[in-house]
């Protein structure tokens, strides 16, 4: 783990692999995402992949919640994330935020390659995979 960044229940960071980890740990069902909280998480994001484009892991077991449309559409169109972004791995344990994650894809990015998952080992060979085809490695 290094380059890490804590805002709130959302933690980033990035790996010898070269893959940005997204943490997301909120156990009110109530909260809803907001355009001024993802912009301090574009801020961060922008510090740590520091130019180089990366698969984006994002945890969100253990997480509950929503967004707000502004934020999706914020998060998926924001320049700056789309240069970084080579895919992203989602990694669920509830129903609820697989159908939150599926409807943000289908309606607010359904460009960037992603794959949903529930364990961290295959979402993690899904990131390698995809960053091995992006740069042309095996």
């Amino acid at each position: 783990m290094k380059n890490v960044i804590k805002i709130g229940n959302a933690k980033f960071w990035t790996d010898y692999n070269d893959i940005l980890y997204c943490k997301f740990n909120n156990d009110n069902p109530s909260y809803k995402l907001d355009s001024d909280k993802v912009k301090l998480y574009i801020r961060a994001i922008t510090k740590i992949c520091n130019g180089k484009a990366m698969p984006f892991l994002i945890d969100a077991r253990d997480s509950r919640g929503t967004f707000s449309s502004s934020a999706a559409n914020l998060f998926a169109k924001t320049p700056a994330l789309a240069e970084l972004k080579i895919s992203e791995a989602f990694i669920h344990n509830s129903i609820g935020i697989k159908l939150l994650i599926g409807s943000y894809k289908r309606i607010y990015d359904p460009i960037t390659p992603f794959g949903v998952f529930n364990d961290m080992v295959t979402a993690l060979e899904y990131c390698i995979d995809t960053k091995n085809d992006f740069y042309g490695s095996n």
